[in-house]
C-alpha cells in the first residue's frame, strides 16, 4: 500500500512538471500514459477548465446496447459491494450508459459529467479511461494523478475496447470507475472479461440477424428477374438489375421507403412515385429473428405512370402532378395522388389516419383544386348522432344538382347504428344517380382488424366504398412541413404580416406532433398571442414543441420540462447558465434535456 501511494506521488509531480514545463522525466509515468499526456496537451485540452461536451444523437437501441446489457446487469449484481459505476460509450467517446452500485458515486460523476450523452474523446478530456482507450486501442487502468485534467485526479477507471468479432472495429468501450481509494488492479482484467463477453454477444447478434437477412436475399434473388435490394440496419444490398435500373439517388429513396413498410403495420406492399417520374411497385418481405424484425427484402418492379383522368363534374383533365405542386413528401404526394385520382372518378372513398391528421382539409383543398366551381359540405358524426342524416342532408340535396358537391362525413366510425341505416339508404340511392355528388369519409385510425372484429355499426357499410386511402401521420411527412406551416399561419392569422424564422422552423420540424396538423395549428395559435405580427421566434412557440419526449409526461414533469425551457431562453441557450439558474449540476440538466427531448436551438 505505501509502494502504491509512493508511485502516485511521482505520477504526479512527473505531471506537474509537465504541465508547466512541456515535458518531464516519465520513467515513473507508464508509456500509455506519457503519450496521452502529450496528444493531450497538444489538442489543446486545459487541465484546469477544460468540459466533456454533451451530444443528443445517440443510439440507444442499437447493436452495442442490445448486446451489453445482460453482460453489465451481470456485472453490476456481481460488484454490488463495491462502490463503483460502469459505463458504455460508444466508438466516437460518447457515454451511452451509466450504472452505479452507489449513489455517491453516482453523484460525484456527475459533477464531472462522466453521465449519459457526454463526450470523453482524450481531445476533449485529456488522458481517462475512455477516450485514451480509443486513441490507444488497447485496455489501461487510469489511476488518479494518471488523469489529465485537475477534476479526474479523485478517480480511477479501467476501461477495455468493445471490438466486432468480423470487421475488428471498435464499437465502444466498456469503462469501470470508482474512487482511488477504492481501487483495485483487479478491475483491469474484470473490465477486460466483460468487454469480450460483450464482443461474443456481438459475434452472435451479428451472425444471426445478417445471415438471416442475407439468406432471404439470396432466396427470393434467385427466383425473381428483377431489381432485389434487401436492407437491414447498416447492411444494404442490391442484385445487378436494381444498379442498373435506379439511380443512386432513386435506390435511396427506395431504400428508406422499405424501411418504412418494414415497421408500418399490414403487408410490406406499396408504390410510389421517384423524383425522376417513375412509378415503382414494392413487395417486401420482412426477416424476423426472434422477437426483432432484422430487415427486409424487397422486389421493385417498375409501373407504367398513370393517365390523367377527366374530371365528371367540371370537364376539366388534371393530373395528379398538377394538383400535388406543393407536397414534397414521398408519404404526402402517394395519399394525394390517390385521393385525386378516386375523386377525378367520382369513385366512394374511405379516408383513414392518426386524428387531426388533416384529412377532412385534404379531401377539401384537393377537390377544390380539382372542382373549381364545386363546394364540400361536411358533417360530422356527433351531429349526425344527435340530429340524425335526413334532416341535417335533406335540405342540401336540393340545391346539389346546381353545383357539384363533395359530401365529407368525419369520425365515420362513430357513427351510431340509426345514422348508419340512414347513411346505407343514402350510398345505394347514390350509387343509383350519379348526380347526387361525391361522397367521401374519413376514419381517425389506421387499422380496421379491431373495429371489424368488433363489428361496429359503420363496418356494414364497408362494401360501399370502392378504394381506401391512409394520411400519413405529420411526423411521416416532415418536407410537407413548411408548406404546411405557411397555409396554415395564413388561415390563422388572418391579414397580419406573419412568419416563421428559421429557429422557429427548425424547432417545428424536429417535434414529433402527435396531435398531427390540429396541435401544430394550436402551437401556432399559441405563438400568434406572443408575437401577433412578424417573424415568430423559437421561444414563442409552446414549451413542449422544444421536447420531443415519445412519452407521456405526468403534470409534475410537464411543469419541471417548462421551467427548462424558460431557463434556457432567459439564458440565450447557454446550458451552464441554465443550470446555474435552476440549482442543478450540468450533468443534471442535460439528462433532463434528453429525457424530455428537449433540443436548444438559435432563433
Amino acid at each position: 500500500m505505501h509502494r502504491i501511494a509512493e508511485r502516485r506521488i511521482k505520477i504526479a509531480a512527473a505531471r506537474a512538471d509537465f504541465l508547466r514545463f512541456g515535458h518531464a522525466e516519465t520513467q515513473s509515468v507508464p508509456g500509455p500514459v506519457a503519450a496521452s499526456w502529450q496528444r493531450s496537451f497538444s489538442a489543446g485540452v486545459d487541465a484546469s477548465s477544460s468540459q466533456a461536451v454533451f451530444h443528443s444523437d445517440l443510439d440507444l437501441t442499437g447493436r452495442l446496447m442490445r448486446c451489453s446489457e445482460p453482460v453489465i446487469a451481470r456485472l453490476s449484481d456481481e460488484m454490488a459491494q463495491m462502490p463503483l459505476s460502469i459505463v458504455l460509450t460508444d466508438y466516437k467517446a460518447r457515454i451511452l450508459s451509466r450504472s452505479e452500485t452507489d449513489t455517491t458515486i453516482g453523484t460525484l460523476l456527475d459533477e464531472v459529467s462522466l453521465a449519459p450523452g457526454f463526450n470523453y474523446a482524450e481531445a476533449s478530456v485529456g488522458t481517462n479511461g475512455i477516450g485514451t482507450v480509443l486513441e490507444s486501442g488497447q485496455p489501461l487502468y487510469i489511476v488518479g494523478p494518471e488523469h489529465f485534467l485537475e477534476h479526474l485526479q479523485p478517480f480511477a477507471c479501467a476501461g477495455s475496447p468493445i471490438r466486432d468479432p468480423l470487421s475488428g472495429r471498435v464499437e465502444g468501450v466498456l469503462d469501470i470507475s470508482c474512487l482511488s481509494e477504492h481501487a483495485s488492479p483487479l478491475m483491469h482484467s474484470l473490465v477486460r472479461s466483460a468487454a469480450h463477453e460483450i464482443e461474443r454477444n456481438l459475434l452472435v447478434d451479428r451472425s444471426q440477424r445478417q445471415q438471416a437477412l442475407f439468406e432471404a436475399y439470396v432466396r427470393v434473388d434467385s427466383r425473381t428477374r428483377g431489381a432485389v435490394m434487401a436492407i437491414g440496419g447498416t447492411v444494404v444490398m442490391g442484385n445487378a438489375v436494381a444498379q442498373s435500373l435506379f439511380a443512386p439517388d432513386e435506390q435511396w429513396t427506395i431504400h428508406e421507403h422499405a424501411r418504412y413498410l418494414m415497421i408500418s403495420p399490414g403487408q410490406p406492399v406499396d408504390e410510389i412515385e421517384l423524383s425522376s417520374g417513375k412509378i415503382v411497385q414494392i413487395r417486401g418481405k420482412r426477416v424476423v429473428v426472434g422477437p426483432d424484425v432484422a430487415g427486409i427484402v424487397v422486389v421493385v418492379d417498375i409501373k407504367s405512370e398513370p393517365a390523367p383522368l377527366p374530371v365528371r363534374a367540371s370537364g376539366l383533365a388534371l393530373s395528379p402532378s398538377a394538383i400535388l405542386h406543393d407536397v414534397s413528401s414521398l408519404l404526402g404526394k402517394r395519399a394525394s395522388s390517390s385521393v385525386v385520382t378516386a375523386l377525378t372518378a367520382g369513385a366512394a372513398l374511405l379516408v383513414l389516419g392518426e386524428a387531426g391528421g388533416g384529412k377532412v382539409s385534404l379531401l377539401a383543398e384537393l377537390y377544390r383544386q380539382i372542382v373549381p366551381l364545386g363546394r364540400s359540405v361536411v358533417f360530422g358524426a356527433e351531429t349526425l348522432n344527435e340530429h340524425g342524416l335526413q334532416s341535417l342532408l335533406g335540405n342540401d340535396l336540393v340545391n346539389a344538382g346546381a353545383r357539384p358537391t363533395l359530401y365529407i362525413f368525419r369520425n365515420f366510425d362513430r357513427l351510431s347504428a340509426a345514422v348508419a341505416a340512414e347513411l346505407d339508404a343514402f350510398l345505394v340511392t347514390r350509387e343509383a344517380h350519379a348526380n347526387l355528388g361525391g361522397i367521401a369519409v374519413t376514419v381517425s385510425q389506421p387499422d380496421l382488424q379491431a373495429d371489424l372484429v368488433a363489428d361496429r355499426a359503420y363496418t356494414s357499410l364497408l362494401h360501399h366504398f370502392e378504394t381506401s386511402v391512409t394520411v400519413a401521420p405529420l411526423r411521416h411527412r416532415i418536407d410537407d412541413l413548411p408548406d404546411i406551416v405557411t397555409r396554415v399561419l395564413a388561415r390563422r392569422s388572418g391579414l397580419r404580416p406573419a412568419t416563421v424564422s428559421a429557429g422557429a422552423m427548425r424547432v417545428i420540424s424536429r417535434y414529433p406532433w402527435p396531435g398531427n396538423i390540429r396541435q401544430l395549428e394550436e402551437a401556432l395559435d399559441i405563438a400568434l398571442l406572443t408575437r401577433p405580427v412578424g417573424a415568430i421566434q423559437a421561444e414563442d412557440l409552446p414549451a413542449y414543441c422544444h421536447g420531443g419526449s415519445p412519452r407521456l409526461l405526468s403534470a409534475l414533469e410537464a411543469g419541471e420540462r417548462d421551467l427548462i425551457v424558460g431557463a434556457l431562453h432567459k439564458a440565450d441557450g447557454n446550458r451552464m447558465r441554465a443550470a446555474e439558474s435552476l440549482g442543478i449540476a450540468r450533468s443534471s440538466l442535460y439528462r433532463k434535456l434528453k429525457s424530455f427531448g428537449i433540443t436548444v436551438t438559435d432563433s
